[in-house]
């Protein structure tokens, strides 16, 4: 497609949703939940161009409790049941509506619950659009083939057109609250030969990249990233580290002191110079409401990121990034990081002067992160997108807390290991994740369709409940 002709238009002619579930090895918590289990959602979209061709696409993505809504009163099956009527409404406008370019059906909406459902649909689509004009996620992209229009001021399809995807990224390993540093702390074993503890993680993957979660807990939190250093500060090549608080600060003094009591921790000097950024650390009813200050390290929205103007209103109060992830919605990670290279050019800094950074380092920074990301179609399309996006390292700790593809059908593992062979690997007796030297090979992602070449075995699947209001 030449930049003058317009991006093609489609109707969606039907959309399947289906799940599974997927059974942590290792239980995950982050912020005050701890998750064992959880269903995992599929779109399966058929599309239908105003030439007559038409073509099937496919998008995953846990439906994760206690991250896009943490009400205390809420049960994890309370979740899934905003997740799934999140999906309900997506798949009845999306079916509704007339002709129209990729972008034109999304359908941002404000709250991370309500974004869930087109989220994934957008993905579904987008990979059904690929199919039926035979080219990759980052053609289509770069040559916005999408539709992307200008958006305050910013030339998205000039953007789109600088993008240049990645053969290989950094995968940053995430330390749970719960997670076992040392064989010392450890309690039983899971005993299924792959790493359990921080240690035999670096030993096994060669990581360089990690994010370390923190409890709003000050002196507690101290304690445990101590722990972590005296293991990550064996390493003698240089080692990188975000601080997650997963809201669990009550206002940012809270998250200036530790920061402040982590540069002042000797135990700590290594640790406290690798960060490269704090990942959400206030409550989101809050986070927004006042500046960030006392901290010179670059703050960063995650959870606050429910809607389109999130970015511009989180950079007004000092922050200084935001997190990109596919369950938040493609288009707007697009759009910010067109918004940072923007801003970033003009050398407009954040308002709050604490946090002005010298160097060649970019102001403003998307980071690339994930829930407990599937191996299949989601791990590759978020995979995919980071990559365009020109990112370096991505969370990636879905290989640690699942035990790769060991439930799913053998010829769907062999189906993902033939199509993928950089990115897998068969190893304890399933498909998995292949890290090594803490790189993910990605180059196989550049492929027909949205960064998949094979697809999940739909039979397989049982067919999602649809609820037409949230619980």
């Amino acid at each position: 497609m030449s930049p003058r002709q317009a991006a093609p238009r489609f109707r969606v002619a039907a959309l399947e949703l289906l799940e599974r579930d997927v059974k942590l090895r290792m239980p995950f918590r982050f912020g005050a939940a701890t998750l064992t289990a959880s269903p995992q959602a599929f779109a399966r979209a058929r599309i239908r161009l105003e030439d007559g061709r038409e073509a099937w696409g496919a998008a995953a993505e846990l439906l994760a409790p206690k991250w896009f809504d943490k009400d205390p009163a809420l049960s994890n099956e309370d979740n899934f049941a905003q997740l799934r009527a999140s999906l309900s409404r997506a798949r009845e406008q999306y079916l509704a509506h007339e002709p129209r370019t990729a972008s034109a059906h999304a359908s941002p909406a404000r709250g991370l619950v309500a974004n869930y459902g087109p989220a994934l649909l957008d993905r579904a689509l987008l990979d059904a659009l690929c199919r039926a004009l035979g080219v990759s996620f980052y053609r289509a992209v770069r040559a916005n083939m999408v539709g992307a229009v200008p958006v305050e001021g910013i030339d998205l399809g000039a953007f789109f057109a600088t993008l240049k995807p990645r053969t290989t990224i950094a995968a940053r390993h995430t330390v749970g609250l719960v997670d076992p540093i040392t064989a010392a702390d450890q309690g039983s074993r899971v005993g299924d030969g792959l790493p359990e503890t921080l240690e035999e993680v670096v030993a096994r993957y060669g990581h360089r990249y990690f994010k370390l979660k923190v409890s709003g807990q000050v002196a507690a939190d101290l304690e445990r990233l101590c722990a972590i250093a005296a293991v990550l500060d064996r390493s003698r090549e240089p080692y990188f580290a975000s601080l997650d608080g997963n809201e669990q600060y009550e206002d940012m003094q809270g998250v200036a002191e530790l920061w402040a009591r982590m540069k002042a921790e000797p135990r700590l000097a290594r640790l406290a110079g690798s960060i490269l950024f704090i990942e959400q650390p206030v409550r989101r009813q809050a986070a927004l409401e006042r500046a960030v200050t006392g901290i010179d390290k670059p703050v960063i929205i995650d959870e606050s990121d429910d809607a389109l103007d999130a970015f511009p209103r989180a950079r007004a109060m000092g922050y200084r990034g935001v997190s990109s992830k596919t369950c938040k919605g493609l288009y707007k990670s697009l759009l910010n990081a067109a918004r940072c290279a923007a801003w970033n050019k003009s050398g407009s800094g954040p308002n709050s002067s604490s946090q002005e950074k010298s160097g060649p380092d970019p102001i403003f920074l998307l980071s690339g992160e994930d829930l407990t990301i599937q191996p299949g179609l989601a791990l590759q399309q978020d995979t995919a997108l980071v990559s365009l996006l020109g990112l370096t390292h991505v969370e990636r700790n879905g290989h640690h807390y699942v035990n790769g593809m060991a439930g799913l059908p053998q010829a769907e593992q062999e189906a993902f290991l033939a199509a993928h062979p950089d990115l897998y690997e068969n190893s304890h007796g399933a498909v998995r994740v292949r890290i090594e030297a803490g790189l993910l090979q990605i180059g196989s992602l550049d492929c027909a369709g949205y960064a998949s070449k094979a697809m999940p075995d739909w039979s397989a699947m049982r067919e999602m409940k649809l609820q037409k209001e949230a619980a």
